[in-house]
C-alpha cells in the first residue's frame, strides 16, 4: 500500500516532547512514540495535529522557559 493512495489510513501519533506526526495505520507504531486518539485519512490527520499542536517547541524547552520565567 502506498502512503499516497486516498486509501491510506493513518494515526496521529505523539512523542514525550509533545511532538506530533502521523503514521501508517498498517505499520507497527515506532518505540517512543504513542496513538494521540485520532486516525482517518491523512488530510484528516494533518487537520488535527494543526488544531492540537498550537505549540511546536518541545516540551523540554517550554519547561526549561518557563523555570527562567520566559513563556
Amino acid at each position: 500500500m502506498s502512503l499516497d493512495s486516498p486509501e491510506t489510513r493513518f494515526l496521529v501519533v505523539v512523542n514525550a516532547e509533545e511532538q506530533y506526526s502521523i503514521w501508517p495505520e498498517y505499520k507497527e507504531i515506532p518505540q517512543g512514540w504513542l496513538e494521540a486518539g485520532k486516525q482517518g485519512s491523512k488530510e484528516e490527520c494533518l487537520a488535527y495535529i494543526e488544531t492540537v499542536w498550537t505549540d511546536m517547541r518541545p516540551l523540554s524547552l517550554r519547561q526549561a522557559m518557563q523555570g527562567q520565567g520566559r513563556v
